[in-house]
Protein backbone atom coordinates (compact mmCIF):
# COMPACT_ATOMS: atom_id res chain seq x y z
CA UNK A 1 0.00 0.00 0.00
CA UNK A 2 1.35 3.21 -0.99
CA UNK A 3 1.98 5.76 1.74
CA UNK A 4 1.11 9.50 1.13
CA UNK A 5 1.33 12.78 3.78
CA UNK A 6 -1.61 14.72 3.93
CA UNK A 7 0.47 18.28 4.82
CA UNK A 8 -2.43 19.33 6.93
CA UNK A 9 -2.83 20.22 10.48
CA UNK A 10 -7.09 20.01 10.39
CA UNK A 11 -8.38 17.15 11.54
CA UNK A 12 -11.68 17.00 10.00
CA UNK A 13 -10.09 17.46 6.87
CA UNK A 14 -7.82 14.38 7.47
CA UNK A 15 -10.77 12.26 8.45
CA UNK A 16 -12.86 13.48 5.46
CA UNK A 17 -9.49 12.48 2.99
CA UNK A 18 -9.31 9.12 4.97
CA UNK A 19 -13.14 8.29 4.08
CA UNK A 20 -13.00 9.58 0.22
CA UNK A 21 -9.84 7.26 -0.54
CA UNK A 22 -10.52 4.33 1.80
CA UNK A 23 -8.44 1.91 1.83
CA UNK A 24 -6.70 2.50 -1.59
CA UNK A 25 -3.90 4.32 0.19
CA UNK A 26 -2.08 4.84 3.55
CA UNK A 27 -2.54 8.81 4.50
CA UNK A 28 -0.14 9.76 6.80
CA UNK A 29 -0.54 12.69 9.22
CA UNK A 30 1.94 15.50 9.66
CA UNK A 31 2.62 14.03 13.07
CA UNK A 32 3.04 10.61 12.27
CA UNK A 33 6.16 11.42 10.57
CA UNK A 34 7.39 13.65 13.41
CA UNK A 35 6.24 16.98 11.66
CA UNK A 36 4.79 19.61 14.30
CA UNK A 37 5.74 22.33 12.23
CA UNK A 38 3.05 25.24 11.21
CA UNK A 39 3.84 25.64 7.52
CA UNK A 40 3.13 29.22 6.17
CA UNK A 41 0.38 29.75 3.78
CA UNK A 42 2.02 32.70 2.58
CA UNK A 43 0.83 32.63 -1.54
CA UNK A 44 -2.05 34.59 -2.49
CA UNK A 45 -3.60 31.94 -4.36
CA UNK A 46 -4.97 28.12 -3.45
CA UNK A 47 -2.86 26.93 -5.88
CA UNK A 48 0.24 28.76 -4.68
CA UNK A 49 -0.20 27.89 -0.93
CA UNK A 50 -0.53 24.30 -1.42
CA UNK A 51 2.72 23.86 -3.01
CA UNK A 52 4.05 25.28 -0.50
CA UNK A 53 2.95 22.71 1.74
CA UNK A 54 3.34 19.44 -0.40
CA UNK A 55 6.73 21.08 -1.35
CA UNK A 56 7.80 21.26 2.56
CA UNK A 57 7.05 17.80 3.66
CA UNK A 58 8.52 15.89 0.31
CA UNK A 59 12.08 18.51 0.99
CA UNK A 60 12.42 18.27 4.69
CA UNK A 61 10.91 14.80 5.41
CA UNK A 62 11.49 12.77 1.83
CA UNK A 63 7.95 11.19 1.69
CA UNK A 64 5.53 11.87 -1.39
CA UNK A 65 2.96 14.51 -0.14
CA UNK A 66 -0.28 16.12 -1.11
CA UNK A 67 -1.61 19.26 0.19
CA UNK A 68 -4.64 21.06 -0.18
CA UNK A 69 -6.17 24.73 0.10
CA UNK A 70 -9.25 25.24 0.07
CA UNK A 71 -11.76 28.31 0.54
CA UNK A 72 -15.13 29.87 -0.08
CA UNK A 73 -15.46 32.53 -2.71
CA UNK A 74 -18.61 34.83 -2.64
CA UNK A 75 -19.42 36.68 -5.33
CA UNK A 76 -20.54 39.87 -3.81
CA UNK A 77 -17.49 40.09 -1.80
CA UNK A 78 -15.19 40.25 -4.60
CA UNK A 79 -13.82 36.61 -4.58
CA UNK A 80 -13.74 37.35 -0.59
CA UNK A 81 -12.64 35.67 1.75
CA UNK A 82 -10.93 33.46 -0.65
CA UNK A 83 -7.41 32.09 0.67
CA UNK A 84 -7.96 34.04 4.09
CA UNK A 85 -11.47 31.70 4.69
CA UNK A 86 -9.71 30.09 7.62
CA UNK A 87 -8.74 33.64 9.21
CA UNK A 88 -11.20 35.69 7.67
CA UNK A 89 -12.40 37.52 10.78
CA UNK A 90 -8.59 37.74 12.19
CA UNK A 91 -8.23 34.56 14.42
CA UNK A 92 -7.10 31.69 13.12
CA UNK A 93 -9.61 28.88 12.63
CA UNK A 94 -12.62 31.05 14.73
CA UNK A 95 -15.03 29.43 12.36
CA UNK A 96 -17.68 31.00 14.51
CA UNK A 97 -16.45 34.60 14.11
CA UNK A 98 -15.82 33.71 10.28
CA UNK A 99 -19.38 33.08 10.23
CA UNK A 100 -20.33 36.15 11.87
CA UNK A 101 -18.28 38.42 9.74
CA UNK A 102 -19.39 37.03 6.17
CA UNK A 103 -23.50 37.11 7.02
CA UNK A 104 -22.69 40.43 8.65
CA UNK A 105 -20.77 41.87 4.90
CA UNK A 106 -23.95 40.30 3.10
CA UNK A 107 -27.10 41.78 5.31
CA UNK A 108 -28.89 43.66 2.35
CA UNK A 109 -27.56 42.10 -0.56
CA UNK A 110 -29.76 39.57 -2.68
CA UNK A 111 -26.71 37.96 -4.34
CA UNK A 112 -25.60 35.24 -2.28
CA UNK A 113 -23.90 33.03 -4.71
CA UNK A 114 -20.76 31.41 -3.67
CA UNK A 115 -18.34 28.52 -4.01
CA UNK A 116 -16.15 26.30 -2.61
CA UNK A 117 -12.70 25.67 -4.20
CA UNK A 118 -10.15 23.05 -3.16
CA UNK A 119 -7.06 22.68 -4.85
CA UNK A 120 -4.62 19.67 -4.46
CA UNK A 121 -0.93 19.69 -5.11
CA UNK A 122 0.49 16.25 -5.19
CA UNK A 123 4.57 16.00 -5.06
CA UNK A 124 5.06 12.47 -6.02
CA UNK A 125 7.64 10.45 -8.22
CA UNK A 126 9.92 13.64 -8.28
CA UNK A 127 6.50 15.52 -10.32
CA UNK A 128 4.10 18.02 -8.95
CA UNK A 129 0.50 18.08 -10.05
CA UNK A 130 -2.59 19.93 -9.73
CA UNK A 131 -6.47 18.86 -9.12
CA UNK A 132 -8.92 21.19 -8.51
CA UNK A 133 -12.14 21.10 -7.29
CA UNK A 134 -15.50 23.42 -7.03
CA UNK A 135 -18.72 22.98 -6.02
CA UNK A 136 -21.10 26.59 -6.32
CA UNK A 137 -23.88 27.43 -3.95
CA UNK A 138 -25.55 30.27 -2.44
CA UNK A 139 -24.43 31.47 1.87
CA UNK A 140 -28.05 31.75 3.77
CA UNK A 141 -28.67 34.23 6.49
CA UNK A 142 -28.35 32.03 9.38
CA UNK A 143 -26.77 28.53 10.51
CA UNK A 144 -28.43 25.37 9.62
CA UNK A 145 -27.04 22.15 10.85
CA UNK A 146 -24.48 20.74 13.66
CA UNK A 147 -22.27 18.49 11.22
CA UNK A 148 -19.31 19.56 9.03
CA UNK A 149 -16.88 22.54 9.78
CA UNK A 150 -15.81 25.85 8.71
CA UNK A 151 -18.59 27.88 7.07
CA UNK A 152 -20.74 24.67 5.98
CA UNK A 153 -23.52 25.91 8.40
CA UNK A 154 -24.11 28.91 6.05
CA UNK A 155 -23.46 27.03 2.56
CA UNK A 156 -25.97 25.42 0.49
CA UNK A 157 -24.83 23.61 -2.76
CA UNK A 158 -26.49 24.19 -5.99
CA UNK A 159 -29.62 21.27 -6.46
CA UNK A 160 -29.97 20.94 -2.79
CA UNK A 161 -31.87 22.43 -0.02
CA UNK A 162 -29.59 21.39 2.86
CA UNK A 163 -26.03 23.45 4.52
CA UNK A 164 -22.96 21.29 3.84
CA UNK A 165 -23.78 20.79 8.14
CA UNK A 166 -26.75 19.35 7.82
CA UNK A 167 -26.12 16.85 5.11
CA UNK A 168 -24.21 13.64 6.75
CA UNK A 169 -20.35 12.77 6.13
CA UNK A 170 -21.41 10.28 3.14
CA UNK A 171 -23.90 12.67 1.18
CA UNK A 172 -21.44 15.75 1.77
CA UNK A 173 -18.21 14.10 0.55
CA UNK A 174 -19.74 12.70 -2.64
CA UNK A 175 -20.23 16.30 -3.68
CA UNK A 176 -17.94 18.61 -2.14
CA UNK A 177 -15.43 20.75 -3.78
CA UNK A 178 -12.68 18.86 -1.91
CA UNK A 179 -13.94 15.02 -2.87
CA UNK A 180 -14.01 16.54 -6.63
CA UNK A 181 -10.46 17.29 -6.37
CA UNK A 182 -9.42 14.14 -4.05
CA UNK A 183 -11.68 11.58 -7.50
CA UNK A 184 -9.61 13.89 -9.80
CA UNK A 185 -6.44 12.91 -7.36
CA UNK A 186 -7.21 9.49 -6.60
CA UNK A 187 -7.82 8.67 -10.28
CA UNK A 188 -4.30 10.24 -10.95
CA UNK A 189 -2.21 8.02 -8.42
CA UNK A 190 -4.77 5.02 -9.78
CA UNK A 191 -3.45 4.86 -13.03
CA UNK A 192 0.25 5.43 -12.11
CA UNK A 193 0.89 3.08 -9.24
Amino acid sequence: MKKLVFATNNAHKLDEVRKILGESFEILAMEQIGCHDDIAETALTFEGNALIKARYIKEKYGYDCFADDSGLEITALGGEPGVFSARYAGEAHNSEKNMEKVLTQLQGIDNRSARFRTVIALVADGEEHIFEGEIAGRIIDERRGKGGFGYDPIFVPEGSELTFAEMGDEMKNSISHRARAMKKLVEYLLSHR
